[in-house]
């Protein structure tokens, strides 16, 4: 009887091993993006999903109207650019010599595209990085519709799905769980030490990756560039609606203004907090001798450039399209 007792229970334990074993290499985990044959890779950060409070309140430090009210959000697992898109990674998608040697047998199976069905950014007729740098420098000057196509295109290049984030997406990754208004605490002093501003970046911006991380390990969420998001930006604050707490997104109310979070190498420490917004606007073209003005390049904006995110749930073809196709310029 003991002996029969014995074998179940090893048999169990055998079972709990497999089985945690299992779950431990499906567990998700960050991991290195590469771009096609190319050397450019980019390390994804995986963010747990969860609960925080977005935006300010009226009696925080440096609140703005447009960031309330304070309201409570549920967000879903995704992962994360580690730093911002640098020129290394986005000039392939304007060059796009990497069309052709996508192939199918190293792509992931999240997104069915082609790389040459992705309309693609024309050439600049200036230099749009504007001498500040180039090499792991961040990418700068696009609208939000290239930094929307460059998504695709990585999508269709890559197999997986890949998007700007959503607004309270980036907060959350910014914040990193933190409530204070900075991911490293209230102690304006101490900024230089994480980010580039109009207090120590001399005028321009810098490469990637030279200060300090967030908590969650993310680089240059506050300063250097700020970066895209996907909503339509409203000064009138945040609309909060019943349904509306889980994996909020307001999408192609109009063409401007859309939201951009982080703040830059050109502002001030209060528009570097994490709950800060910043509208885009037409103004970002006012120099584009080009009649049309570009679809593509903001010449009046050296300090916008994105960040990618993969949202653990890859959306169906008919919701990825909507993600790729918003009303912007």
């Amino acid at each position: 009887m003991n002996i029969y007792f014995l074998r179940n229970q090893l048999c169990l334990v055998l079972v709990c091993f497999i089985w945690g074993a299992l779950n431990a290499q499906i567990e998700p985990e960050n991991y290195i993006q590469t771009i096609g044959t190319s050397q450019e890779q980019l390390n994804m950060i995986f963010i747990e999903g969860g609960v925080f409070d977005m935006g300010s309140k009226p009696n925080d430090w440096g609140h703005r109207h447009d960031e309330g009210p304070l309201h409570e959000v549920s967000i879903s697992p995704f992962w994360i650019g580690e730093v911002e898109i640098t020129w290394n990674m986005y000039k392939l998608f304007v060059n796009r010599n990497l069309d052709l040697e996508a192939s199918p047998d190293t792509q992931g199976k999240e997104v069915k595209l082609q790389p040459d069905v992705v309309t693609g950014a024309t050439v600049p007729y200036v230099d749009m990085s504007f001498g500040m740098g180039v090499n792991d420098f961040p990418a700068i000057c696009m609208t939000q519709l290239a930094a929307t196509r460059f998504c695709q295109w990585l999508s269709a290049i890559t197999g997986y799905f890949y998007r700007l984030p959503t607004e309270a997406e980036w907060e959350y990754a910014c914040r990193a769980g933190t409530t204070t208004p900075y991911s490293f605490g209230d102690d304006e002093s101490k900024l230089t030490e994480y980010a580039w501003f109009k207090g120590n970046s001399q005028e321009s911006s810098h490469k990637v990756k030279q200060k300090k991380p967030n908590p969650w390990g993310l680089y240059d969420m506050h300063g250097n560039v700020a970066e895209w998001t996907l909503d339509q930006y409203a000064d009138t604050g945040y609309e909060v609606e019943v349904d509306s707490n889980i994996d909020p997104v307001v999408l192609d109310t109009d063409t401007y203004p859309k939201s951009v979070r982080g703040g830059s190498w050109m502002d001030q420490p209060v528009s570097l907090r994490s709950a800060s917004r910043m509208p885009s606007s037409k103004k970002w073209k006012s120099r584009d001798p080009q009649i049309p003005k570009s679809l593509w390049w903001h010449t009046d904006a050296p300090f916008v450039g994105l960040r990618i995110v993969r949202p653990l749930q890859t959306p169906s073809t008919e919701e990825q399209n909507i993600y790729w196709n918003l009303k912007s310029k």
